[in-house]
């Protein structure tokens, strides 16, 4: 079996991307940054929709997927929420990021009209941060209990004090009890699987040839 060649894009072909949504964007994209083999628009808050139906239908760019909508939270910012959309172009095989700034009290523009699969990203983001969408058509919480207070994802959410909802089969009943953190507090070094720890692993010592 052959193996599949995946064709990166190149920088230059980020740049021209940038530079076209930023000149075609008539102000709604302030700028843009290449990071990750990425390119990232930073763009409008009062103006996302038009920004992704540019995206959408100009044959410059024919995004045609909205594969991910999500919050960020920066509790240090005045606007502390990010509004991160991820588009794809089946067409010109590239990748776009968006970004929009807004606080806890300004809603953002549903992408709905632009993406109908927005739908649920945006009720996820206003469950987990308390981020606002206007003109939404029903936007609930979407992963959280009945009831529940608060915004889980916040930075500044205490990790006690509050109670979950979940159906109790031996009494056949809903119960509230006490959240319950069962992990036991890590540390993380994100190192790449590909790259492999630099460390020994619990388990892996049992590898060295040891009866």
């Amino acid at each position: 079996m052959s193996a599949t060649h995946i064709t990166v894009p190149s920088n230059e072909a980020l740049v021209r991307l940038g530079e076209a949504a930023v000149a075609k964007s008539g102000g709604a994209v302030g700028e843009y940054l290449i990071a990750y083999g990425e390119v990232t628009l930073l763009a409008d808050r009062d103006r996302i929709v038009q920004v992704l139906t540019m995206l959408r239908d100009d044959p410059e760019f024919q995004f045609q997927q909205l594969i991910d909508l999500c919050g960020a939270d920066y509790p240090d910012r005045a606007q502390r929420f990010d509004v991160v959309y991820h588009l794809l172009s089946l067409t010109k095989n590239l990748r776009v990021r968006i970004k929009v700034a807004t606080d806890a009290d300004t809603p953002v523009p549903t992408a709905i009209p632009a993406y109908p699969c927005a739908d649920w990203f945006e009720r996820e983001a206003f469950d987990m941060y308390g981020i606002l969408f206007a003109d939404h058509p029903d936007l609930r919480r979407l992963l959280t209990d009945y009831g529940f207070t608060g915004h889980p994802l916040r930075k500044d959410f205490p990790m006690t004090g509050y109670t979950e909802v979940r159906w109790d089969e031996e009494q056949r009943r809903v119960v509230y009890e006490p959240v319950r953190l069962v992990q036991e507090f890590r540390q993380f070094d994100f190192l790449s699987p590909w790259e492999g720890a630099k460390y020994v692993l619990p388990g892996d010592e049992k590898a060295g040839g040891g009866s």
